[in-house]
C-alpha cells in the first residue's frame, strides 16, 4: 500500500486535481489539514477514517507526530491520503513527510496541487507575470521557525524580483514591508492582500508597501507585492452572488446540483439538509410488487425525482414499462426519466399535481394508473385521478425523515442571506429544527405548493420560482438577492 501526499489546492474544491479525487475515492485513511476544503472529505468512502491534524492557532500538531502517524498507517498496509492545502512541496512540509516515509521504507507518491502562490492572485484578478510589468516572480514565506524568516534575503528580493508573493506573512507584514523598503523598493509599490483566496469569502485589500503595516488583516492572507498588484482584472469577486450566503435545505444526496449552480454565481452555500430520503416503511415490498406488473398499467405517474430513482431500482431497464404511458410533474422529474431512456408522454405546463389532474385524459374503460410517491404525499393527485374515473394504485416508494444538522451548520445558517426551500417537507423540517426565528431575510421556494406550506406555517415568502425547477429557484434567488 502507499501513502499519497496530495495537494488539495488553495480552497476552491474545483481546483483539486483528477488524480487527487481518484485517490480520495479509494482511501482507507485521510489525514487532512485545517485549511483543506472540508467538502473534499466527502469524496472519500463513507467508511474511511478521517484524521484532522490541522495546525490550529494555539494548538499546533507537531510535525514529528504527523510524520509518525503517516509512517505507522503506511506500515499497516493502508491506503493513506495525506491531504494538504495548496501544493505539498510549496511551504507545505511535504518534503519532511516524504523524507520520513522514505527513511521508514514506506512507499509514497506525491500528487502536486495548485499552489495559493499562483491561484490566489489569479482569483483576485492579478497576473503574477505580465510582459509590460513583470517577467519574474518569487514566492517566499513570511513565517518559519523564526518570528520573521531571517534566512530570507529580503534586500536581494527587493532588488531582483519583479513580483513577490508572500505566503503566511500577515502577522509580520510591518517588518517585511520595512525590510523590502530598506532594500530599495519604493513606499508606493502596489500591494494586494487577499484573504481566503479562491473561496466564497475571498476579500482583496489593495494598498502600498508604505501603508501595509497599518492595514487591518487577519490570516490566511496571500500578499502580492509589485507593479502587477495594481492591476484589477477581477472576475471572481464580481460574480452576481459573490458575498451572499444561501442555505440549501435539500437532502444531501440531491443538493449537489443546486450547490454547484449557486457556487458558479459566486454564492457561499451552507448545506443544511433538513430532510433525508429513506426507504418505504414496508422495505419496498409494495413497490417491488407493483414494478413486477408495471406493463399492466395504462399510465405510470411520477411526481418527483425520488420516485423515479426508487422505482428504477426495481426494474431491469425501461422495457419494463411495456405499453404504459408515462406522466411527469415538472421538468426535473421528466429529465430524470429521460436520463433513463423514458420520454414523458404528459407533462403539465405548471409543475403541480392539480395541473396534472386537469391535463390528464379521461379513461375509455377501466383504466389503471400506478402512482409511486412519498409516504406523506398530498392526496390531491390520487384523488383527482380517481374522480376522473381511473383506478389508482398509490404505492409508497420512499419516506422523507427529519435530518439532524450539526450545531456548526445551524450557526452558519443563522448568518445567511437567504434560504432555499425545495419542498414542503423542507419547510416543516426547518421549522422543527431551527424555528421561524432563525430564518434568513430572503425565503425562496421552488414552487407554489412549497410556498403555500410556508405561508400556512407563518413563514414570509420572498420569492417563488417561476419555473419550478432548480434552475428556476436559482433564477429567483438571483433576482431577490440583487434587488
Amino acid at each position: 500500500m502507499t501513502v499519497y501526499l496530495v495537494g488539495a489546492g488553495p480552497g476552491d474544491p474545483g481546483l483539486l486535481t483528477c488524480r487527487g479525487a481518484e485517490l480520495l475515492a479509494r482511501a482507507d485513511v485521510v489525514v487532512h489539514d485545517r485549511l483543506s476544503e472540508i467538502s473534499l472529505l466527502d469524496l472519500a468512502p463513507a467508511g474511511a477514517e478521517r484524521i484532522d491534524v490541522g495546525k490550529s492557532p494555539g494548538s499546533p500538531v507537531a510535525q514529528e507526530e504527523i510524520n509518525a502517524l503517516l509512517v505507522e498507517r503506511g506500515l499497516r498496509g493502508q491506503e493513506v491520503v495525506r491531504l494538504k492545502g495548496g501544493d505539498p512541496f510549496v511551504f507545505g512540509r511535504g518534503g519532511e513527510e516524504a523524507m520520513a516515509l522514505a527513511e521508514a521504507g514506506v512507499a509514497f507518491e506525491v500528487v502536486p496541487g495548485i499552489s495559493a502562490a499562483v491561484a490566489v492572485p489569479a482569483y483576485a484578478g492579478i497576473p503574477v507575470t505580465h510582459r509590460a510589468l513583470s517577467t519574474s516572480f518569487t514566492v517566499v514565506t513570511g513565517h518559519s521557525r523564526h518570528e520573521v524568516d531571517h534566512d530570507v534575503d529580503w534586500d536581494a528580493l527587493a532588488r531582483a524580483a519583479d513580483t513577490i508573493v508572500v505566503l503566511m506573512g500577515v502577522a509580520h507584514r510591518a517588518e517585511i514591508a520595512s525590510r523590502l523598503q530598506a532594500g530599495g523598493l519604493p513606499a508606493d509599490t502596489p500591494v494586494a492582500a487577499v484573504r481566503w483566496g479562491t473561496r466564497p469569502g475571498q476579500r482583496t485589500v489593495r494598498t502600498t508597501l508604505g501603508e501595509l503595516a497599518g492595514v487591518t488583516l487577519e490570516p490566511p492572507v496571500t500578499m502580492v507585492i509589485g507593479k502587477v498588484a495594481a492591476l484589477d482584472l477581477r472576475w471572481f469577486e464580481s460574480r452576481p452572488l459573490f458575498g451572499r450566503k444561501v442555505v440549501v435545505t435539500r437532502a444531501r444526496a440531491q443538493a449537489s446540483s443546486l450547490v454547484a449552480k449557486l457556487a458558479a454565481l459566486g454564492a457561499e452555500t451552507v448545506e443544511l439538509p433538513t430532510i433525508e430520503i429513506a426507504g418505504a416503511g414496508d422495505d419496498g415490498e409494495a413497490l417491488r410488487a407493483a414494478a413486477a406488473r408495471l406493463a399492466t398499467y395504462d399510465w405510470v405517474v411520477f411526481t418527483s425525482v425520488n420516485a423515479v430513482d426508487r422505482l428504477f431500482t426495481c426494474l431491469r431497464d425501461a422495457r419494463a414499462f411495456g405499453s404504459a404511458a408515462v406522466a411527469a410533474v415538472g421538468p426535473g422529474t421528466a429529465a430524470a426519466l429521460a436520463a433513463r431512456g423514458v420520454v414523458a408522454d404528459l407533462q403539465p405546463e405548471t409543475a403541480v399535481a392539480e395541473a396534472l389532474v386537469d391535463a390528464f385524459p379521461v379513461p375509455s374503460g377501466a383504466g389503471r394508473v400506478m402512482l409511486p410517491q412519498a409516504a406523506a404525499a398530498r392526496p390531491v393527485l390520487a384523488a383527482g385521478l380517481r374522480d376522473k374515473g381511473w383506478l389508482v394504485d398509490a404505492v409508497e416508494a420512499y419516506r422523507t425523515v427529519a435530518a439532524r444538522p450539526s450545531d456548526e451548520a445551524l450557526a452558519a445558517a443563522a448568518k445567511a442571506d437567504a434560504v432555499a426551500f425545495t419542498s414542503s417537507s423542507t419547510v416543516t423540517s426547518w421549522l422543527a429544527l431551527a424555528g421561524a426565528g432563525a430564518l434568513p431575510p430572503v425565503v425562496a421556494c421552488i414552487g407554489p405548493v412549497t410556498a403555500a406550506t410556508a405561508v400556512e406555517h407563518g413563514v414570509p415568502v420572498t420569492v417563488v420560482a417561476a419555473e419550478h425547477t432548480v434552475d428556476g429557484l436559482v433564477d429567483a434567488l438571483l433576482v431577490a438577492l440583487r434587488s
